[in-house]
């Protein structure tokens, strides 16, 4: 609210501009207009210049009757004067004594439930204060919600961004695991052949060794023939361990090529693991975001709640302000009614 410094002239112009523009001239219509002040003080002071703006307007002289119809009221009512009078003066006693009586009891009637009606007006205008200030907060809760919601669902697409790389990742290391599985059998493949080769190469020289010392047994019984053909078996039994050498260099070639891919595969297999490991954490983390986003979402619908129970309550205390001013209305009203009664039966004596 402002302060109290709005001057009377101001509030009066503020009045005369709702009665132009046909409106209810209320403390609140006053408020509304200067865009503040108390309600009670605006409409206090606006029904002052009023009555005093009536009180000049009855103060203006009235016209004189013709003086030929003077002279006939006063032929014809010379006769009358006297028990009019006497008349005139008891029904002027009980009239004013009764209008007394009852004014007084109406303006101490009336003044208690003014009284009343503006203790009402009074607290109904703080509790719109209060609504008023709910209502903010409620406002200000709701947009922090939103902003809070908003966080998550960035979070949570940057967690959905880190899922789908961790995943293509796990597709890669997977299509390299596969290929090294397929390299890795093809090798093994392949070094089983030859091992097979090498064996079968092992048997034939081992078949041409005990031929070779066959003969070497027969060719003893004819050195002296047969020595030109012992040192050509002798070549011969060199260049077969030779090639038995060779083989057991393959052999020993092929066990290292099985070291080196089971190494390899268990590599890829602990990688493998690993990246198993990132992707059940990044969902871990993608429930625990949902998680927090399901939470939030219930928090902002409570403050949804809120603020729609604040506005209820609000338009119900609108309503029952409305209510007030309409009996104050009403009652003042009643109070213009029996002033001006009296004040017509205060005048009719005197006439």
């Amino acid at each position: 609210m402002r302060p109290a410094d709005i001057t009377p002239e101001q509030i009066i112009e503020a009045g005369q501009a709702l009665q132009a523009a046909g409106r209810n001239i209320t403390g609140f219509a006053l408020r509304q207009r200067l865009g503040g002040g108390n309600a009670n003080r605006l409409k206090q002071i606006w029904d002052e210049f009023f009555v005093a703006s009536q009180a000049i307007a009855q103060a203006e002289p009235v016209a004189e009757l013709p003086i030929e119809v003077a002279e006939q009221l006063k032929a014809t009512s010379e006769a009358l004067v006297e028990r009019l009078s006497r008349l005139a003066v008891e029904l002027n006693d009980r009239a004013v004594k009764t209008a007394e009586r009852r004014v007084a009891e109406l303006v101490r009637t009336t003044g208690e439930q003014r009284e009343q009606m503006e203790r009402e007006l009074a607290d109904a205008s703080t509790a719109v204060d209060e609504m008023e200030n709910q209502l903010a907060a409620a406002q200000a809760l709701y947009r922090e919600q939103n902003a809070n919601l908003a966080e998550e669902k960035a979070r949570s697409q940057a967690l959905a961004v880190e899922l789908a790389q961790v995943k293509e990742r796990v597709a890669a290391v997977q299509q390299v695991a596969k290929e090294a599985a397929e390299a890795a059998a093809r090798r093994e493949a392949d070094l089983l052949e030859q091992l097979q080769q090498a064996r079968q190469a092992e048997q034939d020289a081992r078949a041409r060794e005990a031929a070779v010392n066959g003969q070497l047994q027969a060719a003893a019984q004819h050195r002296e023939d047969d020595a030109r053909l012992a040192a050509e078996l002798r070549t011969e039994l060199d260049k077969t361990r030779a090639r038995e050498a060779a083989v057991n260099s393959q052999l020993q070639a092929a066990a290292q090529h099985r070291e080196d891919d089971a190494r390899l595969t268990a590599e890829l297999r602990t990688e493998l693991g690993k990246t198993r490991a990132e992707v059940e954490a990044g969902r871990a983390q993608v429930q625990a975001v949902q998680v927090r986003l399901d939470g939030a979402a219930r928090e902002l619908e409570s403050a949804r709640q809120e603020v729609r129970e604040a506005r209820e309550e609000a338009k119900r205390e609108a309503g029952s302000a409305a209510e007030l001013r309409g009996e104050l209305r009403a009652r003042q009203q009643e109070l213009a009614r029996l002033l001006a009664a009296q004040e017509r039966q205060a005048g009719e004596p005197s006439a």
